[in-house]
């Protein structure tokens, strides 16, 4: 614990230190919303030690819904949070002149913990401002509450809400992994463990950053369609569309997804996939493109799309020998 950092170890502490530095002066998470009234979005940026974007129009769509002004003066954090950050980067320095795995090692731990607890308090303010509604507001829905998505996607009422990092919440989790893996590799060095064993770690930590979520369960009776704009409630239909982003937008019916695809909302490389629900399975979410599809006017989908989806063609077969219908490809739907 005593001996000294690896030179590499060395260069990642002071490259981490310049990193945290740089992100106390940018937007360290974001907050997108979207709505056909809004077709251009509204975005909220959470900095260090302040609240940038659409500040005043996002507060007056809040109070008609019940929700506080949001104004930078309410959260302590902005006034600690620039000089914690300062301390972790002050760290990364001392470490690398300190030169010592037992220093390295604190500094990390910290760190991370330090990571954790930040995402909680986020959360808890976003529960906070979302559930703790003026019960007098001009717009009052019974057992609705509009807290955001801690990170992700999230329908609420008519509004798409978008959670992700921005430029200094990308540092901070390209700095906490980059600093595990370090720890990893000195532990390594010091205990001379097994070689796959370390490299089997390294490689799930790494995955961490590189892997990508895919389709969200749809919430049937709570979602809205994004094109329609009615509750999803039918569990033998529905549709999502997940952008490269991992921004999600759920639909009802294959018509209204298809005609969102048609409309040119999203650029062809903004797609990452689109998934439909499976006919014989409900609510199971199966690729576009990998799926059967079935036509008939006797399946009375909620926005007369009347096209059911199934992930096997054994399953398809079986509804095609009980009702008058074709068998139609996806290409054909979205042209």
């Amino acid at each position: 614990m005593n001996t000294k950092l690896s030179p590499v170890a060395r260069i990642v502490s002071v490259v981490c230190a310049v990193a945290l530095t740089v992100s106390i002066f940018t937007p360290l998470w974001r907050i997108d919303l979207s709505a056909p009234q809004y077709p251009e979005g509204l975005g909220l940026k959470i900095y260090p030690n302040k609240l940038g974007g659409d500040v005043d129009i996002i507060n007056g769509l809040n109070h008609y819904i019940g929700m506080r002004a949001l104004h930078a003066k309410d959260f302590f954090e902005f006034t600690i949070l620039p000089y914690l950050i300062g301390i972790f980067a002050f760290f990364g320095f001392l470490s690398a002149l300190i030169n010592r795995r037992w220093f390295f090692y604190t500094w990390v731990v910290l760190f991370v913990m330090f990571g954790i607890v930040a995402m909680f308090d986020f959360y808890r303010w976003e529960y906070n401002y979302g559930h703790n509604l003026d019960p007098t507001a001009a717009i009052v829905v019974p057992g609705m509450s509009y807290q955001p998505p801690l990170i992700g996607y999230k329908q609420l009422l008519n509004f798409g809400a978008y959670s992700v990092p921005d430029i200094g919440g990308y540092i901070f989790i390209g700095v906490g992994l980059l600093l595990v893996v370090f720890v990893l590799f000195e532990w390594r060095k010091s205990k001379k463990v097994n070689a796959s064993f370390t490299a089997t770690i390294l490689f799930f930590v790494l995955m961490l950053q590189s892997c990508s979520s895919g389709p969200q369960p749809i919430a049937y009776g709570n979602d809205g369609c994004h094109f329609c704009k009615m509750v999803i409630s039918d569990q033998r239909f529905g549709a999502e569309v997940v952008t490269d982003k991992n921004k999600i937008y759920k639909f009802d019916d294959m018509h209204c997804v298809a005609s969102f695809l048609k409309s040119k909302y999203l650029n062809q490389k903004e797609i990452a996939a689109v998934y439909l629900v499976d006919f014989s399975k409900q609510g199971v979410l199966v690729k576009a493109g990998e799926c059967f599809l079935f036509k008939s006017e006797e399946l009375k989908s909620p926005m007369g799309g009347n096209i059911a989806a199934f992930a096997v063609e054994d399953s398809m077969k079986k509804y095609k020998l009980q009702m008058n219908g074709s068998i139609i490809n996806w290409n054909e739907i979205t042209k």
